[in-house]
């Protein structure tokens, strides 16, 4: 007679440990920690020279251990250790009174309502140019090209001149960056919205005009909820390009707030170290915006019914 083979109970500890492999815990830890051990060992290699080139002036004898302590600890290094990075997001962060213009948050809020007023703007822009090159044979034919056209030329090249000419009317400070955002933003709102208004099958929109539907109810019934899950991954690439149209349009204004001009004033006094914290605080932004922008659009489509 057959014996019957009983598996051993599984450990909870297993199961946890099951589920956070299966997850995103283990793979993004495993990935940070692969970059902080590059980021460590390319400063030793970066900013090496300059150390062994201080010790031979000094006629100073080193060791191993002494270079890499010094090359972690240089006041201006040319990449500054992980460690530093944080002490000085620590200090720009915590340390500083938000309102202080040496403070990260200060400089972040700016560059923030900068974003969101252009990304607002470009995504309002995109969706009607959208609705139109849809229902419209002439927008299709003659706008879209230039739709196309309009994201070939540099915003390096752009930005200067709306600087300019929005100066000589007057307006200058939020308005400029945004509508440099708005630039670089509305181009992916459009095209998704293109590819999502004209996703429903044609046997759709013949079963729409047997009901006798109008073009505003086949828009708003059948093409609008089609096309929103295109809209919201265009306003995920949207919302993080308009953060990059916010910081260019800080450089040529000579700006004294914003992410922008703290990469600024951090290359002209060669503050290394105040650089590297602005972009990993211009990373930390971007990574909100966008997941602001998902839990949009999850309540969205919890909202309508469907899946989120």
């Amino acid at each position: 007679m057959a014996e019957t083979v009983v598996d051993a109970p599984t450990r909870p500890r297993d199961n946890l440990w099951q589920r956070a492999c299966q997850g995103h815990l283990v793979p993004v830890t495993v990935v940070v920690l692969a970059i902080i051990v590059v980021w460590y060992a390319a400063a030793i290699y970066l900013n090496a020279p300059q150390v062994i080139d201080r010790f031979a002036r000094a006629k100073q004898d080193w060791s191993a251990s002494e270079l890499v302590g010094a090359t972690w600890s240089m006041d201006r290094p040319v990449l500054p250790a992980p460690h530093q990075v944080v002490a000085e997001l620590k200090k720009s962060i915590f340390d500083i009174r938000i309102t202080s213009r040496r403070s990260l948050v200060y400089h972040a809020w700016v560059t923030m309502s900068a974003t969101v007023v252009g990304f607002v703007m470009g995504a309002v822009l995109g969706v009607l140019l959208a609705v139109g090159i849809v229902h419209l044979r002439t927008f299709d034919r003659s706008l879209l090209p230039w739709i196309i056209a309009s994201q070939t030329v540099p915003i390096l090249a752009i930005a200067p001149m709306i600087v300019v000419v929005l100066g000589n009317l007057g307006l200058t400070g939020l308005l400029p960056k945004a509508i440099i955002s708005m630039y670089l933003c509305f181009f992916p709102v459009t095209i998704g919205m293109v590819k999502g208004l004209r996703s429903p099958e044609a046997l759709q929109l013949d079963l729409m005009r047997t009901y006798s539907a109008s073009p505003a109810q086949i828009f708003w019934k059948l093409r609008w909820p089609a096309a929103l899950p295109f809209l919201f991954a265009s306003l995920k690439v949207a919302i993080a390009i308009s953060l990059v149209g916010a910081i260019v349009g800080e450089l040529p204004t000579g700006a004294v707030a914003g992410i922008g001009a703290r990469l600024l004033t951090g290359s002209y006094y060669g503050q290394t170290v105040q650089i590297w914290a602005a972009l990993v605080m211009a990373s930390v932004l971007g990574v909100s915006l966008v997941a602001a922008v998902g839990l949009i659009e999850r309540l969205v489509l919890r909202a309508m019914g469907g899946r989120p």
